[in-house]
């Protein structure tokens, strides 16, 4: 039974940082989006743009991860939380950005080159799935 606990460790600490990291690409995309289309009014219209706008859609694929890592923490079921490791090898794939082509790598990539904030949560994240996961040099 350690096994399972150890994968529990490595959630509760991945989940508050993949916030931070989520929260910190956020406030930057806000900040780029208010550039173009002026203050956003309220953080209710805010959130319809996130949700909703397709400037926001690149962020989409990292908060559907962060459900389900909400969901699976929240889950008294043990057969779930074998589902961890393959979780955790995708915020791994999926945090890798790229400077090339379009989607989450690229935003990703360019978030990384503007904002410090956000430089600081990569490497919050990185820091725990490198201790959560076999070593295979993909982590940035």
């Amino acid at each position: 039974m350690p096994e399972p606990k150890s994968r529990d460790v490595s959630l509760d600490n991945l989940f508050p940082a993949l916030l931070r990291l989520h929260k910190a690409l956020l406030d930057d995309e806000r900040v780029s989006y208010e550039r173009v289309h002026g203050r956003i009014p309220t953080n209710g219209a805010f959130l319809q743009l996130a949700l909703n706008d397709a400037w926001f859609a690149w962020l989409r694929p990292l908060s559907q991860l962060i459900a389900k890592l909400d969901e699976l923490s929240e889950s008294n079921d043990p057969s779930p939380r074998e589902t961890i490791p393959a979780l955790l090898a995708s915020v791994q794939t999926l945090l890798i950005p790229t400077e090339e082509g379009e989607g989450f790598g690229r935003q990703y990539h360019d978030a990384l080159q503007r904002n410090p904030d956000v430089v600081l949560a990569h490497a919050g994240v990185r820091t725990i799935l490198m201790q959560s996961l076999p070593h295979k040099g993909q982590v940035r």
